[in-house]
């Protein structure tokens, strides 16, 4: 019987964090904020599952980069990343490459963020280690707006 440890302190995806990102004055993307919904931090190698869905729709791995401590990190790298350390009270940005950005008006956000506990290990797993599966997944609809240059949260 598999079960996913969840502990909501806080909502994964942070208000007012989605906007759209510019290069040369041109849009190439866009961006939000997200937060550790758990009681302490965890090392970037303990993500096991980040994806994003928006508007129903899954972006692709290679479009996503994952923003923390000031470095820029591939999907893919994530799971390599023992030594850095997400602090609890420092939210990470996830920045999508999406010629043009998103249009404006309403977009759903949903975040899929499994993570491992490294210090619950399971019993019973046939001589391989497993640890409590950590949901920090999350879900918001914005709405992107002229007036302020970026969303207003719904």
């Amino acid at each position: 019987m598999a079960f996913a440890f969840r502990l909501n302190f806080v909502d994964v995806i942070c208000d007012n964090s989605l906007k759209n990102t510019y290069t040369s004055g041109k849009k190439n993307g866009y961006e939000f904020d997200v937060r550790l919904s758990y009681y302490r931090g965890l090392f970037l190698s303990c993500i096991d599952k980040l994806e994003v869905f928006v508007n129903e729709e899954k972006v692709c791995d290679s479009d996503i980069t994952f923003c923390l401590n000031n470095k820029e990190f591939s999907v893919n790298q994530l799971s390599h990343l023992i030594s850095e350390f997400w602090q609890l009270t420092e939210p990470a940005k996830i920045l999508i490459r999406k010629p043009n950005g998103l249009p404006l008006g309403k977009h759903n956000i949903k975040l899929d963020l499994m993570l491992r506990v490294p210090y619950l290990p399971l019993p019973g797993a046939d001589g391989q280690r497993i640890y409590m599966p950590l949901d920090s997944c999350g879900e918001k609809t914005f709405e992107l707006s002229e007036s302020n240059g970026k969303e207003v949260n719904l």
